[in-house]
């Protein structure tokens, strides 16, 4: 049961005076992009933190105030110029002065008894707001904040910032924001006293007070000791999450998997290259892991084209060896089948039983698969997320393998693991994504790393163009085909919307089809599965050779003679995408390119993601750009962006919280595994406050 002295901040955003329904769906957009079947609560606007701050304290006078400047000013009031009745394209002007000169204050559509009432001519006023200079005179355009001079003690000079949605102003954001910091109450330090000293940490309620009411703008900085202290506490609330899911996972004792290398030796011969050294030593970990008692959960990182399938399959074979059974999970059906068109010959050669289980499978021919899963018939099943259903059970499950680990989250991975008894875990990655990159370095998982690809691979030429000069691409592709080269063209969309205008998928495929006729193919996520089976098979076999796709073949798709690669809308996908995308070249013996098309104007983010794409295939290194455009995402779930994974830590600037954080919570879970202690209390509701519930659930359930 959550602890009622945070009961204030769990009640819903709308209870909060002046946030009704229709402003507290605004609200909900900036608190986070997706938060589940729940509503914001005033304590997630807590951790809705202003991005920059806007400096009040300039206060040169009105001779002195610099072009563009943001200036407060100390005025009297001379006169009103409200404009001609009935004609509302003539703003309202206010003009005053102070010692220094007069001042025209400017507004437009304006009401003009409150600016009657607000600026009282013979009064003095202050007014803040973004200096102009029109023909050497001085005016300033909608003041930011008007006051009596009475009651200028209330205009922030520091005034935050925060990110906002069309129809949310900074005013009413801030106004909830202060409501939600009011009902914070005063909670006991989880923080180590020494550790608080030698940081020079405020407490938790004073650094998040100084953070949304700065005095000073280092105080909003992410490098500011109130910024810094709440990094670390959401560091070391993920820290000790983390811990605890681990904990779960290992306490479920596994089993030592040792085989006698009998179909582990086989497959080696069986293999057309031999192993590189980095997947050997991969193996070796793996191999160590699996012939110890204690459950394995280990990910392994592979760029594109390194080999992890045959890695994953020579430890499948030491299960098997050991008298049990393993499954390896994709995110999709296409990569579950080329999954098991890789595996399967050379399971044949070796005696390995070997099924498959996607949504597809009906009937008798599913019958037989959970029939023989339940036998110990089967000894390797590959399938989707069709493997998680209740309907499904293993005679022995004990190793589990899943395959593109960013696509699954915890509560997935849990979901496997409750098919067999303490099944050990191998997960997979090509490109690290954000998350993935923030698990490992949080210590979810041991890692393994391929850093070498397989000999032969051939270096993808990339190349950024922009859509004006698609006719001069379309022409490049016409020589390409008839000099017998294959083309992957990916667009954004299945078919066309009327929210994004886009080329579609289905809108491409139509506009070259004129042009290339029965050598062009098609496949989407819409499709049935035997349509794209057989549009890959076409396209594999060289029937067709321009296939256009959407982003169903990122992953797993292997046609060794594709040899170039057309993004539509480059500026539409994330690095990791990008990435993958690319990879489904560049996998045969002859040079390939990839082509990144894009429509003008750019952002900066979209700029950089194609220039980081231009300069390396390096997919550790993408990954690591990734982190720093898009953020860390969840740790426990399964969103992908910063936001609201991470509302406060940036690894980039907070790396050394990071290490303090997670040797921190060590030391903790060692002295007080199920934080029984007044520290470990506190902890709780730490846990609590950066929405650690699964963490919670995990306590509770022993």
């Amino acid at each position: 049961m959550r602890p009622s002295i945070l009961d204030p901040l769990f009640v819903p955003i709308t209870s909060l005076a002046g946030v009704g329904p229709k402003v507290g769906a605004l609200i909900e957009k900036v608190v986070a992009a997706d938060l589940g079947d729940r509503a914001a609560r005033a304590g997630d606007l807590l951790f809705v933190l202003p991005h920059t701050v806007i400096d009040r304290r300039n206060r040169p006078g009105i001779a002195l105030a610099a072009e563009g400047a943001i200036v407060t000013l100390e005025l009297r009031i001379d006169r009103h110029q409200p404009p001609p009745r009935g004609n509302r394209s003539v703003p309202y002007r206010v003009y005053a002065h102070d010692d220094t000169g007069e001042i025209g204050l400017t507004f437009f559509h304006a009401h003009a008894a409150y600016l009657e009432k607000a600026m009282p001519v013979g009064e003095h006023v202050v007014v803040s707001g973004r200096m102009e200079w029109f023909n050497g005179r001085p005016t300033m355009v909608h003041p930011d904040h008007i006051a009596l001079a009475s009651e200028a003690e209330n205009l922030p000079l520091v005034e935050p910032v925060y990110p906002l949605t069309a129809g949310l102003s900074g005013k009413v954001l801030r106004r909830a924001i202060g409501q939600a910091l009011g009902r914070l109450p005063e909670l006991p330090e989880w923080q180590d006293d020494a550790f608080m000293r030698r940081e020079s940490f405020a407490p938790f309620g004073d650094a998040l007070t100084r953070v949304h009411y700065p005095a000073d703008p280092i105080d909003v900085a992410v490098e500011g000791a109130a910024w810094r202290r709440l990094a670390y506490d959401e560091l070391l609330a993920g820290q000790v999450s983390l811990a605890l899911v681990r904990a779960k996972v290992r306490r479920l004792s596994g089993r030592p998997l040792v085989g006698d290398g009998r179909i582990v030796e086989k497959l080696r011969a069986a293999l057309p290259y031999s192993l590189t050294p980095s997947q050997e030593f991969a193996l070796a970990e793996i191999n160590a892991d699996l012939a110890d008692p204690e459950r394995m959960l280990r990910l392994l990182q592979g760029d594109v084209g390194s080999g992890k399938t045959v890695v994953a399959l020579l430890a499948m074979a030491r299960a098997v060896e050991a008298g049990g059974q393993a499954a390896l999970m994709a995110p999709t059906e296409i990569l579950a089948r080329q999954h098991l068109a890789t595996i399967a010959p050379l399971a044949a050669k070796v005696g390995l039983r070997i099924a498959i289980l996607t949504g597809r499978e009906k009937g008798r021919e599913r019958a037989e698969t959970l029939a023989g899963l339940a036998s110990g018939e089967i000894d390797i099943v590959v399938g989707t997320h069709a493997l998680f259903q209740e309907t499904v059970s293993f005679h022995d499950l004990v190793l589990a393998v899943i395959d593109e680990q960013h696509r699954f989250g915890v509560h997935q991975r849990l979901a496997i693991t409750a098919k067999g008894d303490a099944p050990d875990m191998l997960v997979m990655t090509a490109t690290p994504i954000p998350r993935t990159l923030v698990l490992t370095a949080f210590g979810d998982m041991d890692v393994s790393k391929l850093t070498e690809k397989p000999a032969g691979r051939q270096p993808i030429r990339t190349v950024t163009l922009p859509l004006e000069r698609l006719d001069e691409l379309v022409g490049r592709m016409l020589d390409a085909v008839a000099d017998g080269q294959k083309i992957y063209w990916i667009c954004p969309l299945v078919e066309e919307s009327e929210e994004i205008k886009l080329m579609s998928a289905e809108d491409r495929f139509a506009s070259l089809k004129p042009l290339f006729g029965d050598r062009i193919g098609l496949v989407h996520g819409r499709m049935k599965g035997v349509e794209k089976d057989e549009a890959m098979r076409a396209f594999k076999q060289g029937e067709t050779r321009i296939l256009i796709a959407t982003t169903v073949i990122e992953v797993g798709v292997d046609v060794p003679d594709a040899t170039i690669m057309v993004i539509e809308h480059a500026e539409r996908f994330g690095l990791a995408q990008l990435h993958q995308l690319r990879g489904r070249v560049g996998r045969g013996d002859k040079p390939s390119s990839c082509v990144l098309l894009y429509k003008d104007p750019l952002g900066e983010t979209a700029k950089r993601r194609l220039s980081v794409m231009r300069e390396t295939e390096d997919g550790f290194l993408i990954a690591e750009e990734d982190l720093k455009l898009r953020g860390e995402g969840e740790l426990l779930g399964t969103r992908q962006s910063g936001t609201p994974g991470f509302q406060v830590a940036r690894i980039e600037v907070h790396a050394d919280l990071l290490e303090a954080a997670r040797d921190d919570a060590r030391l903790i879970l060692s002295r007080d595994p199920e934080l029984q202690s007044d520290r470990g209390e506190a902890l709780r509701l730490l846990l609590y406050l950066f929405g650690r519930d699964e963490a919670v659930r995990l306590l509770r359930a022993g």
